[in-house]
């Protein structure tokens, strides 16, 4: 399997998927997720001409498990490795949920030298955490909750997040698929208990504005209006207002996993771009 050493002593194995030639293509993957949850975007984009790159976040999938560094700064340092290891130029990034903060923390901390353009997709930036000056965010007491379950039984919390809010089954007249149920749940359990648990603190409490200023590439911001896990008001339509000339897409009805249930339109929407 590909591997790159990553860290600052290179103590960290990096797990990558690479696909196709062309145009590079970087996708950077959700909480608690691996880069096979990007297998339909992956898929459809290599067979349309295009180099596709993924990597499990050190602590996810097959990556190593390193008992510190589960931060954003640490995620998007791994990033910049993986892009200049493999001398990637004009690359497309693009980062789902919490990949959506290593995304704009890597343009934060790297700029876009290497970068063509950006897109974020269901992406927790500028701040999931309600404080005094993002009253619209959500309170720490969700996050919380979330830590609580991941200690009590986190096997159980994949299960119960997949059934439920994170595709939307639990909105009226869903009809769930087993098959998301069950790779989200495995892909979770692939993880570190650690590291997917720091990861919490990182997706949600890390202040990407900032970052979304340094955007100087054409940017494209997708989202679902009905996102039961990172609600759109605070993210997606924030961050378009603080991206210079980001174009939103809004997706009526959606949820949060839009890389799944709404994966043909998802698609077709990132190679419009892609090629404009």
């Amino acid at each position: 399997m590909p591997y790159i050493k990553v860290g600052k002593e290179k103590e960290v194995d990096l797990y990558f998927k690479d696909w196709g030639s062309g145009q590079p293509i970087v996708f950077s993957h959700g909480w608690p997720l691996t880069a096979d949850s990007w297998e339909s975007q992956m898929f459809f984009l290599a067979s349309n001409g295009y180099r596709c790159i993924a990597h499990d976040r050190r602590g996810h999938g097959r990556s190593s498990q390193p008992w510190h560094g589960n931060e954003m700064n640490t995620y998007a340092d791994d990033l910049v490795t993986l892009i200049e290891k493999l001398d990637l130029k004009e690359a497309i990034l693009i980062g789902f949920s919490t990949g959506g903060g290593e995304v704009a923390r890597y343009i934060g901390r790297h700029g876009t030298k290497r970068v063509a353009k950006a897109i974020l997709v269901s992406a927790v930036p500028p701040l999931m955490l309600k404080t005094p000056d993002n009253p619209i965010g959500l309170p720490i007491d969700v996050f919380d909750g979330i830590r609580a379950g991941s200690v009590a039984d986190r096997s159980q919390l994949y299960k119960d997040l997949a059934s439920g809010p994170f595709f939307g089954f639990n909105r009226p007249g869903a009809k769930a698929s087993q098959g998301m149920i069950d790779s989200f749940w495995m892909q979770g359990m692939m993880g570190g208990h650690k590291n997917t648990y720091d990861c919490i603190k990182a997706f949600s409490e890390t202040d990407f504005t900032g970052d979304l200023k340094k955007f100087d590439v054409p940017t494209l911001i997708i989202h679902g209006d009905d996102d039961q896990i990172v609600p759109i008001d605070a993210a997606g339509r924030s961050s378009a207002k603080i991206v210079k000339d980001a174009k939103l897409i809004v997706y009526p009805g959606a949820p949060h996993g839009i890389t799944d249930t709404h994966k043909d339109k998802l698609n077709a929407d990132l190679l419009e771009f892609i090629k404009s």
